[in-house]
């Protein structure tokens, strides 16, 4: 609930979510548009690998283009 909070917060439109179990983990894909974001990609990223730890969870973002 806290990362889709931020991403709300800071204007980022979640388009899609999947979820799956891979080897024991929990698993999380989102594909989210940040044309309207209050942030850029790499504020994004640091901002989300700060909650990730808070919360006890590892986020990775990339972009698209990968």
């Amino acid at each position: 609930a806290k990362v889709c909070t931020y991403l709300a917060d800071t204007g980022i439109n979640i388009l899609d979510i999947s979820q799956t179990i891979v080897s024991g983990y929990f698993n999380m894909m989102m594909i989210v548009d940040l044309s309207n974001s209050t942030s850029g990609f790499d504020d994004v990223n640091n901002e989300l690998d700060k909650l990730g730890n808070e919360i006890g969870v590892v986020i990775k973002c990339q972009r698209e283009e990968i």
